[in-house]
């Protein structure tokens, strides 16, 4: 009962997870009124506005104009988001975050959200057996609770009525929430009537806000493990994959080795070979101009190395991250997957990590991994089915944190116009709430509250990578380590006092045999003055 109040109190103070539509405005009332400043049941008042934690305002979106890719305007309703579906959200004040603002910004902690924390992702090939076995015992968790406080939508706002009268809303477990935001941002989009749609879009892909957007992905998933489990110092690890020949991380023990029946397959020894995924068939949801509705498509596909030489002849290598991180340009040109000698399209894989010129045809970096994964995670809208998807995700996070601290941009870096739809400094992430922009994540991890072991100095290197786990380990088996311990204690002190009692012993008969043998000899054996008693001594 102790433990659980714990988690009870932690779980008001971080609060829920920050994505997708809150319960409270996923209705007819929400889409009628567009207004989503759910009550905050701290002080009971819109936004927590009683406490001063924020305040319910018009929602205003960027009017600068983006690029030439994508030619529409109101059939879409990423487009200006959230206005298809809210004109009016909480702003909240200082530290304070969430939907409702009972909540705290990323990095901070405590009632008041006064309290910087910063946390340190690891690389799962370190951890240790138990902590690895925490991870993935935690990814199935969430594959199997329904989120209590987010729903998906599975229609488009028209379809919904124009004054919400036919709200289209799902439940949806905790992981598969993050899987279908990412079909959601990545879905081609709508032109009216079956299969009449628009492919050149992305709303967090092929421009610039790739990295902000999936930075701000990691962090949401991050926050809502930690709120599921109750455990607020877990971090999403990343697999370094440098130099790396094979998936080292398809292992049983880790995300799935392959099944030996069917090399497509996670092997059914792993926790993973029983997950279904959703949101893989676009061609299927364009036929019928439908959304995914997040039901089970079929099992887990994967077969790493297996896959179109002529895309990826190699996975990325250190001199490769090296030369990436060192160009100078954030983002150049059209800055979309043409682009030369921007970072953002070299490191996202679109371009060569040798010259930083666009390659057409081939899979570099980011989406080099990808492809090689050969199976759910070879599709864009699809690919966050692949638990490996977040370990990736990780690593391409630490990359962009290397670039931003040797080059220390000023936010007049990010493209404030004239990037593809999405993509601007000022809009806002699709399908975020509560409302994020662009240009507000093009900053370091430090501002967030959290690092990469790899990152660290060398000393603070090698307390995370090698000797935080074998504390922890000692942690687990703390109440083992007691008893041996005392155990122990207790083998000690009876050995110990077995010694003294052989030493006392054989000095007393040391002492006798030093008894001289000239003089008055005594007899063997001593009769007493009482009949029927005697006693005796020897000389030995």
């Amino acid at each position: 009962m102790k433990n659980l109040y714990v988690s009870v109190v932690l779980l008001q103070l971080i609060g829920t997870c920050l994505c997708q539509y809150p319960r409270p405005c996923a209705n007819s009332e929400g889409l009628r009124t567009k207004e989503c400043c759910p009550v905050w049941d701290g002080d009971g008042s819109q936004c927590g506005a009683m406490s001063g934690r924020g305040f319910c305002t018009e929602v205003e979106v960027s009017d600068e104009p983006h690029g030439h890719q994508y030619p529409h305007s109101g059939i879409d309703d990423r487009e200006r988001w959230p206005l298809a579906f809210f004109n009016r959200t909480c702003r909240c004040a200082g530290n304070y975050g969430g939907y409702n603002c009972g909540e705290c910004r990323f990095g901070y902690w405590g009632s008041n959200c006064a309290e910087y924390r910063e946390s340190v992702r690891r690389n799962i090939l370190t951890m240790s057996p138990a902590e690895q076995q925490k991870f993935t015992s935690y990814l199935n968790l969430a594959k199997n609770t329904i989120n209590a406080d987010y729903v998906i939508s599975t229609a488009t706002r028209a379809e919904m009525g124009e004054n919400g009268e036919n709200p289209l809303f799902s439940d949806i477990n905790s992981y598969d929430l993050f899987v279908w935001m990412h079909y959601y941002v990545s879905r081609d989009a709508f032109l009216g009537g079956p299969g009449n749609v628009w492919r050149d879009i992305d709303f967090a892909h092929e421009s610039a806000a790739f990295l902000p957007w999936h930075r701000v992905f990691l962090l949401h998933w991050e926050n809502e493990i930690r709120k599921l489990t109750g455990d607020f110092n877990f971090t999403i690890p990343y697999w370094d994959w440098r130099d790396a020949q094979t998936c080292e991380v398809c292992t049983n023990a880790l995300m799935g080795g392959r099944s030996p029946l069917n090399p497509n397959l996670i092997s059914p020894a792993s926790v993973f070979s029983s997950w279904k995924v959703i949101c893989t068939n676009p061609e299927e949801y364009n036929s019928r101009e439908a959304l995914c509705n997040a039901t089970g498509e079929g099992p887990l596909l994967r077969n790493p190395g297996n896959h179109d030489r002529n895309r990826v002849q190699r996975l990325p290598t250190t001199a490769d991250v090296d030369f990436t991180v060192g160009l100078l340009e954030y983002e150049s040109g059209s800055m979309d997957r043409f682009a030369n000698g921007s970072f953002r399209n070299v490191i996202e894989g679109f371009a060569s990590p040798t010259s930083g010129m666009a390659a057409p045809g081939q899979s570099t970096m980011h989406n080099a991994l990808h492809v090689f994964m050969n199976g759910t995670m070879s599709s864009v809208q699809g690919s966050a089915n692949d638990p490996v998807f977040l370990l990736h995700h990780a690593f391409i996070d630490s990359i962009f944190e290397r670039w931003l601290r040797t080059h220390q941009p000023l936010r007049t870096h990010y493209p404030r116009s004239n990037a593809p739809i999405g993509h601007n400094d000022g809009y806002y992430m699709v399908p975020f709430l509560p409302l994020y922009r662009n240009g507000d994540y093009f900053l370091s991890d430090k501002a967030l509250g959290f690092e990469y072991a790899y990152l660290l100095d060398p000393g603070q290197r090698f307390v995370q990578e090698y000797l935080t786990p074998y504390l922890e380990q000692a942690q687990q088996i703390w109440q083992w380590l007691l008893g041996a311990g005392i155990l122990g204690v207790l083998i000690a002190a009876i050995f110990a006092a077995v010694l003294i009692v052989a030493r006392r012993k054989w000095k007393r008969n040391q002492r006798r045999k030093r008894v001289p043998s000239f003089g008055e000899r005594q007899p063997l054996l001593q009769s007493s003055s009482e009949e029927g008693s005697s006693s005796y001594q020897t000389t030995l």
